[in-house]
């Protein structure tokens, strides 16, 4: 088989896994393909195309980036517990965190 043909091959091969939703090793056991075989075809017409798209690509690195914490405004509403717990700053932002906080207590 000529390199093309067989380009084209796992081009279709490829094409049949993306639209099965299996895993890589999932397709290769049901169609009885050796996984580092897969592997290395769907590599190398990946960077053959230039092609970067979301399904083909392999773990990485996302950016991440780092806000300053957000203070409480002492504005909100304050609840005051018997024992002279108080818990302030609340508004409509964080008040589901008074529902988490007192089912503790």
């Amino acid at each position: 088989m000529a390199d093309s043909e067989r380009q084209q091959s796992w081009r279709r091969t490829l094409s049949e896994w993306r639209d099965s939703g299996l895993s890589g090793a999932a397709f290769c056991k049901q169609h009885s393909i050796v996984y580092h075989r897969f592997v290395y075809w769907r590599r190398k017409l990946r960077v053959s195309a230039g092609n970067e798209s979301g399904a083909e690509r392999g773990p990485g690195f996302a950016r991440v980036i780092s806000r300053p914490p957000a203070t409480p405004s002492l504005d909100g509403l304050t609840v005051s517990l018997p024992g002279g717990v108080s818990i302030t700053g609340l508004d409509a932002g964080n008040v589901a965190l008074l529902g988490v906080i007192l089912k503790q207590l």
